[in-house]
């Protein structure tokens, strides 16, 4: 076990109806004049928004709207909000709606305090001194930033879409509220891709060089196993509320880090879907989708008896202990099949991808020097085989 530090000092309010408690719960920590941030036509339809509003202003709060987070969240929207915030004296921001809308919330509240670019802080080497705090509304199980340090942004530099993370301790969510009725009307594609997302975050964690990690593996491995029974049952019946439940908490639980204290952890199937959603606009989960187990399909023989273990532990594939490569290719299939079953793309025709984009795609992730993950450090080279095997995989 590598040594760690962990800290995730956010306040969780699970089950049914938490949300009707936003406003004591703002009130808790001294709000004053509430953001109240979200997506598009969804949100307000449902008539969550004006439900929460209603809430805000009954318990003395002053609340101003800011609407129109997009998939894949830009920072025009970041923008406007900083100045929003500024102009009216808000001092919280909460976030309605799922990671593309936390992720923007949390970008806003490290701009506020801040007198250069928020972007500053996207590009490294700066860490804001002050934030404002944000607390959540969680409507869709996928992203876990209602749990994590994480926070994506989407900006166009020199006419090239950048999409940067930023993980910062000061992004936790001061609170989240975590019901999971509102995650019943999410559609079922929405619903599969969140749940590639949850299985992914763990994934990238799992698959690591560090050795003597077994409590942990055990722990992603139960998260993992929860989500393989899970997904079938939340697509046969979207009401079926302890299965929503269920994912909702595996959600956090992915990616708020206690997966991965003790490793080296890998992140470059992330980073490459992250030039596919950059480029294309797709849903993060679609793209996982895709390049998730392409990614497994070249690097599973550094190390078969990991990939085995999975196969094993998650999916129940028989061990083959005098050939364990069968094993381990067992499991890639069985994740595949999952997700399929779930309808979700396995190649680039599927998602929407082109293969002749590969070379954008090589030229927008970075120079010719370029590398990423660390289970395998892959270079430019080894990413481009990757996105052929993604684009050439026949479902």
């Amino acid at each position: 076990m590598n040594n760690f530090n962990f800290c995730r000092p956010t306040d969780f309010y699970f089950g049914k109806g938490q949300e009707n408690e936003v406003g004591n719960i703002c009130k808790k920590y001294n709000a004053h004049h509430v953001l109240l941030h979200f997506g598009g036509k969804s949100a307000l339809k449902s008539g969550l928004i004006d439900k929460v509003e209603q809430i805000l202003i009954e318990s003395g709060l002053e609340c101003t709207r800011l609407g129109g987070v997009l998939p894949n969240p830009r920072a025009d929207l970041v923008y406007e909000g900083i100045k929003l915030c500024k102009n009216k004296g808000i001092d919280l921001i909460l976030a309605v709606g799922g990671g593309s809308v936390i992720d923007s919330a949390k970008a806003i509240a490290m701009g506020v305090p801040y007198e250069g670019d928020f972007w500053d802080f996207f590009m490294g080497g700066k860490i804001p001194q002050q934030t404002l705090p944000v607390g959540c509304i969680l409507t869709i199980a996928a992203a876990g930033s209602e749990g994590s340090n994480s926070c994506v942004i989407e900006k166009e530099v020199n006419g090239i879409i950048k999409k940067k993370g930023c993980n910062l301790q000061s992004n936790v969510c001061t609170f989240s509220i975590l019901n999971p009725e509102l995650t019943q009307t999410v559609p079922p594609f929405q619903t599969a891709c969140g749940a590639c997302d949850i299985m992914c975050h763990v994934m990238e964690r799992y698959f690591t060089n560090t050795k003597d990690v077994e409590l942990t593996d055990e722990l992603a491995e139960g998260v993992l196993r929860t989500m393989v029974k899970m997904l079938p049952r939340v697509m046969n019946n979207p009401k079926d509320y302890e299965a929503r439940a269920a994912i909702m908490w595996a959600s956090t639980l992915a990616h708020n880090n206690l997966l991965g204290v003790d490793r080296e952890q890998d992140w470059a199937s992330h980073r490459i879907e992250h030039e596919l959603s950059a480029l294309y606009d797709c849903a993060h989960g679609a793209g996982l989708a895709v390049v998730m187990p392409a990614w497994m399909d070249y690097v599973y023989k550094h190390d078969i008896m990991r990939f085995a273990k999975f196969a094993n532990r998650v999916f129940g594939c028989a061990m083959d202990f005098s050939e364990p490569e069968n094993t381990a290719k067992n499991g890639i299939k069985a994740l595949r099949n999952l997700w399929k079953e779930a309808k979700l793309p396995l190649n680039f025709e599927e998602l929407g991808a082109k293969k002749k984009d590969i070379p954008i795609l090589l030229n927008n992730i970075g120079d010719e020097n370029h590398t990423e993950g660390h289970f395998v450090v892959l270079s430019k080279h080894d990413i481009e085989a990757i996105l052929n095997i993604a684009a050439e995989y026949q479902s």
